[in-house]
Parts: structure tokens; sequence; C-alpha cells
């Protein structure tokens, strides 16, 4: 569950030196780095802003970045309107997650890339009171306990039992580096669940960059022993995805596009229901809309010579 920050394993995202907490700013306690960052409403901006496309100062304005407000009768229609995403083993990726932190001994640590709204599946990983949560984010969410850009995580290395990026990856310009620094901050035994999309269209704006095959996503873990990987969301919703988008395509105005994505969602959005069946097809996997994979920390290397013998598609 979300507990107070501990500032012991939090460090400066330039040096990765450990931070001394003021009123409202902290400072690196590296004299050569001395980087000063601030507090706002208690949370941590944590962001090198020699090495990231955000800025603390929009942070310190609340300037909107990846999550945008909508009108609140426009959020309640959404909320009454079937979605066309469906996320088939989210439910049972988080279980197998929670029995994995439940074999360690005392509390388990997890850190949440891009945790300012929960996670598909994740809400019991994340209420378990023998779990210390860190959920963070480079947008003010509901969740978000501190502000930082994954390229370079302000954290210590190797002081978390697990790490979560669901719907993170193709978000981010540079998606090795932010793996990498996944890596530095896990435990030498830690796991990682990650959720990245495959077939789907933009859906962040300008910040959208990747999209990733299965192959292409084990690639990204390859620094990490496979305990699970599959179909998140299948054919089904990228099927779902496409016709929205399609239909969207004829349309500039804003109302237009509101109406279009609404009535596509009630058109199409039973097309999702097909990939309870179809995500257990390896035939699948060449045409679904976004994987996940689960791995554990590892010294050694997926070889490109076994990662192309993995292939388990239909051709």
């Amino acid at each position: 569950m979300a507990t107070p920050l501990d500032w012991q394993i939090i460090a400066c995202p330039k040096c990765h030196s450990s931070l001394e907490l003021h009123v409202e700013t902290c400072s690196c306690t590296n004299e050569e780095c001395h980087a000063q960052f601030p507090l706002k409403e208690g949370v941590p901006i944590l962001v090198r802003g020699d090495n990231s496309v955000f800025d603390t100062e929009s942070f310190m304005r609340k300037q909107e970045t990846f999550f945008r407000s909508v009108p609140k009768w426009r959020e309640w229609i959404s909320s009454h309107i079937p979605d066309v995403s469906l996320n088939v083993n989210a439910e049972r990726n988080a279980h197998q997650l929670l029995s994995l932190l439940k074999q360690r001994e005392g509390t388990a640590r997890l850190l949440v890339v891009g945790g300012g709204v929960v996670g598909a599946g994740l809400g019991e990983v994340l209420e378990d009171p023998n779990i210390e949560v860190v959920e963070t984010d480079v947008s003010w969410g509901p969740q978000t306990q501190l502000i930082c850009d994954a390229h370079d995580l302000p954290f210590q290395d190797e002081v978390f039992d697990a790490v979560v990026v669901q719907a993170v990856l193709e978000h981010v310009v540079d998606p090795v580096r932010c793996v990498n620094e996944i890596y530095r901050v896990m435990k030498s035994d830690g796991v990682v669940y990650a959720d990245t999309p495959f077939i789907q269209q933009v859906h962040g704006r300008q910040y959208d960059f990747t999209r990733f095959t299965r192959l292409g996503h084990r690639r990204l873990f390859r620094h990490f022993e496979e305990i699970d990987s599959g179909i998140s969301c299948g054919p089904g919703v990228a099927l779902a995805w496409s016709l929205r988008y399609f239909l969207l395509s004829f349309f500039s105005s804003e109302r237009m596009r509101g109406i279009v994505s609404f009535g596509s969602r009630i058109s199409f959005f039973w097309l999702k229901y097909f990939d309870y069946y179809l995500a257990r097809k390896k035939q699948a996997l060449d045409a679904a809309s976004a994987f996940f994979f689960l791995g554990k920390k590892s010294p050694l290397i997926l070889s490109d010579r076994e990662l192309l013998s993995d292939y388990q598609g239909g051709f």
C-alpha cells in the first residue's frame, strides 16, 4: 500500500547521491553536483532539466502534461459508455506478481512507474499492507507521490523488489534507457512487470513514440529472465482501435471527434471480448494490440539468436 516516502532510498536523478530534505526543497549532498529540487504540496519534483522533455516550472504551476482534464459532463458520459480496450490478462498477471512479492521476507518494496492512476488489475497489489508502494509519474494524478522522468529515476541502486511499468514505454523517447534505469534500481532478484502496446494508434498526443512486437518487447527486457509473457490486449482490441481511429480521421473539429469517439465505442466495444479466446492462440501474437512481460533481473543477457528462436506467431 502507498506509504510515506522513504528518503533513504531517494537519490539525486543526476548523480544518484543522497538528498537532504528541507521544508520546500531538497538538495543533493554531493558537493560536485549540489542540485536543488522543489517540493509542491509535499510532492518532490525530481526532474533533470538537462535530460528531460519536461521542466520543473511546468510541474510547479501544475500545468497538464500527459493527463488532460475534461469537462465533468464528458467524464460522466465516458464512464457510462463501454470502452474498446480490455486487458484480458491483467488480473492474472497482478495475482502472479502479488504471489511473487509475498514469497519475500518482510515488507516488499514496489515501484510503479507511470503510477499517477491505478493500472489495470493492480488494485489488490497496491492495497496490500505488506507491500510498500512508491507511485511516480510525469503528470499530476490522484496516485502521484513523486514526480520524475523514467529516463533518470531518482532512487538508489538495488532498492526495489519489483517495478511495474504499464502503458508507459510507448510514451518515452528512449525506452532502452528507461528499462536500464528500472534494472538499476531493482534488487538482484527483483521482478519487473510491463504492459506495452503493439497495434494501437497515437493516444498520448506529442508524448507518443514507439510500439513493440512481442519479440521487440522481449528484447527490450533482454537483461531479465522471463517468468511469463503474452498478450495483454488481443486482435479484437486492435481491430476496435483501428476502426475507431479510421472514423476519427474524417473529422478535425473537437465536437465531431467527440461524437465519433463515443459512437465508435458503442459500436465496436464488443470486439474486445473475442480476445478472451484469441489471447490463447499463438497466431494471434502477430495481430495483438499489446503485450505483457513478467521477468526476473538476471546477470545474463538474452542473445539476438536466442530471441529469434522464440518467435511464436502464425507464419
